[in-house]
């Protein structure tokens, strides 16, 4: 279950990273954050910022369109 909901919907790169990191930066360590994307180049633009964090990757799937990521705070 995450603790934060972040709706990037809509939205281009890189909106939903900038939106990611506002919101993952609002958590305390070890809280979880969902965002939820349609951006197509979010499932490797995403992972790429997560492996440059030190927050984990916890989930990244698609389904009718919607990216959902799991991150948990580092």
């Amino acid at each position: 279950m995450a603790d934060l909901i972040v709706d990037a919907k809509g939205l281009a790169c890189p909106l939903p990273i900038v939106k990611a990191k506002k919101g993952i930066d609002s958590l305390a360590t070890g809280q979880v954050m969902e965002l939820q994307t349609t951006d197509k180049g979010s499932m490797s633009d995403f992972q790429a910022w997560v492996n440059r964090t030190q927050h984990e990757l916890l989930d990244a799937k698609e389904k009718d369109g919607i990216f959902t990521f799991l991150v948990k705070k580092g």
